[in-house]
Protein backbone atom coordinates (compact mmCIF):
# COMPACT_ATOMS: atom_id res chain seq x y z
CA UNK A 1 0.00 0.00 0.00
CA UNK A 2 1.67 3.32 -0.77
CA UNK A 3 1.63 6.45 1.34
CA UNK A 4 -1.14 8.04 -0.22
CA UNK A 5 -3.55 4.90 0.13
CA UNK A 6 -2.46 5.02 4.30
CA UNK A 7 -3.30 8.52 5.07
CA UNK A 8 -6.38 8.43 2.88
CA UNK A 9 -8.60 7.98 5.89
CA UNK A 10 -8.44 10.06 8.91
CA UNK A 11 -8.07 6.85 11.30
CA UNK A 12 -5.22 5.82 9.06
CA UNK A 13 -3.60 9.18 8.49
CA UNK A 14 -3.52 9.43 12.47
CA UNK A 15 -1.60 6.34 12.71
CA UNK A 16 0.99 7.02 9.62
CA UNK A 17 1.59 10.13 11.10
CA UNK A 18 2.73 9.15 14.73
CA UNK A 19 4.33 6.81 13.49
CA UNK A 20 6.09 8.60 10.70
CA UNK A 21 7.62 11.41 12.89
CA UNK A 22 8.26 9.24 16.03
CA UNK A 23 10.88 7.83 13.55
CA UNK A 24 12.44 10.79 12.04
CA UNK A 25 12.14 12.99 15.22
CA UNK A 26 16.02 12.70 15.48
CA UNK A 27 16.35 14.08 11.68
CA UNK A 28 13.32 16.64 12.28
CA UNK A 29 15.28 19.68 11.86
CA UNK A 30 17.47 18.56 9.37
CA UNK A 31 14.89 17.60 7.11
CA UNK A 32 13.47 21.02 7.69
CA UNK A 33 16.68 22.61 6.56
CA UNK A 34 17.43 20.82 3.30
CA UNK A 35 13.60 20.85 2.07
CA UNK A 36 13.30 24.44 2.72
CA UNK A 37 16.37 25.35 0.86
CA UNK A 38 17.77 26.11 4.12
CA UNK A 39 14.88 28.97 4.60
CA UNK A 40 12.89 27.10 7.24
CA UNK A 41 14.39 29.44 10.41
CA UNK A 42 13.70 32.46 8.35
CA UNK A 43 10.18 31.67 7.17
CA UNK A 44 9.40 31.01 11.71
CA UNK A 45 10.83 34.13 12.18
CA UNK A 46 8.57 35.98 9.54
CA UNK A 47 5.40 33.94 11.68
CA UNK A 48 6.68 34.93 14.87
CA UNK A 49 6.83 38.64 13.49
CA UNK A 50 3.59 38.42 12.01
CA UNK A 51 2.16 37.06 15.33
CA UNK A 52 4.13 40.29 16.86
CA UNK A 53 3.61 38.43 20.44
CA UNK A 54 3.38 41.02 23.53
CA UNK A 55 4.58 40.78 26.96
CA UNK A 56 1.63 39.78 28.68
CA UNK A 57 0.48 37.38 26.31
CA UNK A 58 -0.09 33.57 26.57
CA UNK A 59 0.77 31.50 24.15
CA UNK A 60 0.87 28.17 22.48
CA UNK A 61 2.80 26.46 19.71
CA UNK A 62 1.23 23.48 18.42
CA UNK A 63 2.82 21.03 16.58
CA UNK A 64 6.01 22.39 18.24
CA UNK A 65 8.07 19.77 17.28
CA UNK A 66 11.57 20.52 18.68
CA UNK A 67 10.55 23.81 19.96
CA UNK A 68 11.94 26.44 17.53
CA UNK A 69 8.51 28.73 17.24
CA UNK A 70 7.83 28.59 20.74
CA UNK A 71 11.91 29.31 21.93
CA UNK A 72 11.69 32.10 19.40
CA UNK A 73 8.44 33.29 21.33
CA UNK A 74 9.18 32.89 24.88
CA UNK A 75 11.14 36.04 25.43
CA UNK A 76 8.33 38.29 23.79
CA UNK A 77 5.99 36.81 26.08
CA UNK A 78 4.86 35.80 29.54
CA UNK A 79 4.38 32.56 28.90
CA UNK A 80 4.83 29.82 26.08
CA UNK A 81 3.65 26.42 25.96
CA UNK A 82 4.78 23.87 23.34
CA UNK A 83 2.79 20.45 22.56
CA UNK A 84 3.22 17.48 20.10
CA UNK A 85 1.45 14.54 19.65
CA UNK A 86 5.15 13.17 19.24
CA UNK A 87 7.21 12.04 22.51
CA UNK A 88 10.74 12.20 21.06
CA UNK A 89 10.12 15.53 19.94
CA UNK A 90 9.21 16.49 23.69
CA UNK A 91 12.38 15.16 24.75
CA UNK A 92 14.21 16.79 22.39
CA UNK A 93 12.79 20.24 22.39
CA UNK A 94 13.05 19.71 26.48
CA UNK A 95 16.85 18.72 25.69
CA UNK A 96 17.41 22.16 23.85
CA UNK A 97 15.67 24.17 26.48
CA UNK A 98 18.31 22.60 28.85
CA UNK A 99 20.93 23.92 26.63
CA UNK A 100 19.72 27.23 26.81
CA UNK A 101 21.34 29.92 28.81
CA UNK A 102 19.75 31.75 31.93
CA UNK A 103 17.37 34.20 30.89
CA UNK A 104 15.29 36.92 32.86
CA UNK A 105 11.79 35.43 31.29
CA UNK A 106 10.86 31.42 31.65
CA UNK A 107 11.79 29.09 29.25
CA UNK A 108 8.56 27.36 27.31
CA UNK A 109 6.61 24.37 29.00
CA UNK A 110 6.82 21.58 26.66
CA UNK A 111 3.98 18.96 26.93
CA UNK A 112 2.59 15.90 24.70
CA UNK A 113 -0.74 16.56 23.44
CA UNK A 114 -2.73 15.74 20.31
CA UNK A 115 -3.99 19.25 18.99
CA UNK A 116 -8.00 17.75 18.21
CA UNK A 117 -8.09 17.10 21.99
CA UNK A 118 -6.65 20.07 23.40
CA UNK A 119 -5.50 19.42 27.36
CA UNK A 120 -6.47 23.73 28.03
CA UNK A 121 -9.65 25.24 28.99
CA UNK A 122 -11.62 27.71 26.80
CA UNK A 123 -9.87 30.76 26.82
CA UNK A 124 -6.47 29.69 28.05
CA UNK A 125 -4.29 32.07 24.94
CA UNK A 126 -3.89 34.67 23.39
CA UNK A 127 -2.10 33.82 20.50
CA UNK A 128 -1.42 30.27 19.02
CA UNK A 129 0.77 29.17 16.40
CA UNK A 130 1.94 26.38 14.47
CA UNK A 131 4.57 25.34 11.91
CA UNK A 132 3.30 22.60 9.44
CA UNK A 133 1.14 21.60 11.97
CA UNK A 134 -2.53 21.71 9.96
CA UNK A 135 -1.73 19.75 7.06
CA UNK A 136 -0.91 16.84 9.42
CA UNK A 137 -3.96 16.92 11.40
CA UNK A 138 -6.28 13.73 10.47
CA UNK A 139 -9.45 16.01 11.37
CA UNK A 140 -8.46 19.65 10.29
CA UNK A 141 -11.65 21.12 11.32
CA UNK A 142 -11.91 19.71 14.28
CA UNK A 143 -7.95 21.01 15.05
CA UNK A 144 -9.54 24.52 13.76
CA UNK A 145 -12.71 24.32 16.12
CA UNK A 146 -9.57 23.81 19.18
CA UNK A 147 -7.45 26.03 18.07
CA UNK A 148 -10.77 28.64 18.30
CA UNK A 149 -11.72 27.26 21.52
CA UNK A 150 -8.49 27.89 23.53
CA UNK A 151 -8.20 31.49 22.10
CA UNK A 152 -9.21 34.34 24.51
CA UNK A 153 -11.71 36.73 22.75
CA UNK A 154 -9.43 38.61 21.04
CA UNK A 155 -6.89 35.98 20.31
CA UNK A 156 -5.28 35.34 17.30
CA UNK A 157 -4.07 32.16 15.53
CA UNK A 158 -1.05 31.91 12.82
CA UNK A 159 -0.52 28.49 11.09
CA UNK A 160 2.77 28.13 8.36
CA UNK A 161 2.93 25.32 5.82
CA UNK A 162 3.26 23.99 2.53
CA UNK A 163 0.90 25.18 0.24
CA UNK A 164 -0.70 23.62 -2.67
CA UNK A 165 -0.06 25.47 -5.92
CA UNK A 166 -2.77 26.24 -7.85
CA UNK A 167 -1.00 25.97 -11.35
CA UNK A 168 -0.75 22.10 -12.35
CA UNK A 169 2.68 22.59 -13.47
CA UNK A 170 4.04 24.70 -10.97
CA UNK A 171 2.19 21.83 -8.51
CA UNK A 172 3.62 19.13 -10.36
CA UNK A 173 7.17 20.26 -10.62
CA UNK A 174 7.21 21.19 -6.62
CA UNK A 175 5.67 17.66 -5.96
CA UNK A 176 8.44 16.26 -8.10
CA UNK A 177 10.87 18.02 -6.55
CA UNK A 178 9.97 17.07 -2.65
CA UNK A 179 9.71 13.22 -3.78
CA UNK A 180 12.67 12.97 -5.49
CA UNK A 181 14.49 14.54 -3.00
CA UNK A 182 12.37 13.27 -0.05
CA UNK A 183 13.24 9.77 -1.68
CA UNK A 184 17.09 10.61 -1.32
CA UNK A 185 16.54 11.38 1.93
CA UNK A 186 14.85 8.96 3.16
CA UNK A 187 17.01 6.25 1.66
CA UNK A 188 20.27 7.88 3.64
CA UNK A 189 18.82 8.78 6.51
CA UNK A 190 16.40 6.03 7.24
CA UNK A 191 17.36 3.01 4.87
CA UNK A 192 13.84 3.64 3.11
CA UNK A 193 12.94 6.10 0.35
CA UNK A 194 8.90 6.40 1.19
CA UNK A 195 9.70 7.57 4.58
CA UNK A 196 9.44 11.68 3.29
CA UNK A 197 7.39 10.94 0.82
CA UNK A 198 4.50 11.65 3.10
CA UNK A 199 4.88 15.64 2.47
CA UNK A 200 4.32 15.57 -1.25
CA UNK A 201 1.29 12.72 -0.57
CA UNK A 202 -0.02 14.74 2.29
CA UNK A 203 0.14 18.50 0.28
CA UNK A 204 -1.77 16.62 -2.74
CA UNK A 205 -4.55 15.76 -0.15
CA UNK A 206 -4.37 18.79 1.41
CA UNK A 207 -6.62 22.26 1.05
CA UNK A 208 -4.86 25.14 -0.75
CA UNK A 209 -3.84 27.96 1.23
CA UNK A 210 -7.51 29.92 0.30
CA UNK A 211 -9.97 26.81 1.14
CA UNK A 212 -7.81 26.52 4.71
CA UNK A 213 -8.67 30.31 4.58
CA UNK A 214 -12.31 30.24 4.17
CA UNK A 215 -12.25 26.45 6.53
CA UNK A 216 -10.52 29.07 9.22
CA UNK A 217 -13.04 31.15 8.53
CA UNK A 218 -16.65 28.91 8.36
CA UNK A 219 -14.99 27.71 11.46
CA UNK A 220 -15.56 30.94 13.49
CA UNK A 221 -12.89 32.92 12.54
CA UNK A 222 -12.78 36.52 11.55
CA UNK A 223 -10.55 39.12 9.73
CA UNK A 224 -9.05 35.42 8.02
CA UNK A 225 -6.12 36.39 5.67
CA UNK A 226 -2.92 34.35 4.24
CA UNK A 227 0.27 35.50 3.00
CA UNK A 228 2.28 33.09 0.35
CA UNK A 229 5.68 32.53 0.89
CA UNK A 230 8.42 31.24 -1.67
CA UNK A 231 6.57 32.11 -4.27
CA UNK A 232 3.15 30.85 -2.85
CA UNK A 233 5.09 27.25 -1.90
CA UNK A 234 4.25 27.88 1.21
CA UNK A 235 1.52 30.27 3.06
CA UNK A 236 1.28 31.50 6.44
CA UNK A 237 -2.52 32.32 7.84
CA UNK A 238 -4.02 34.58 10.09
CA UNK A 239 -7.40 34.70 11.88
CA UNK A 240 -9.18 36.15 15.16
CA UNK A 241 -11.37 35.11 17.82
CA UNK A 242 -13.20 37.83 18.33
CA UNK A 243 -15.99 36.45 20.58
Amino acid sequence: MNVSDRIATPEGKRRYVRSLFATIADRYDLITVVLSFGLDRRWKRRLVNLAAPRPGDRALDLATGTGDIAFAMDTRCRRVVGLDVTPRMIELAKAKAGMTAPRASPLPVFLVGDMVALPFPDASFDLVTTGYGLRNVPDLPAAIDEIRRVLKPGGRALSLDFNRPSNALVRELYLRYLTIVGGVLGWILHGDPDTYRYIPASIRSYLGAADVAGLMAARGFTRVRYSPVLGGLMAIHQGFRDA
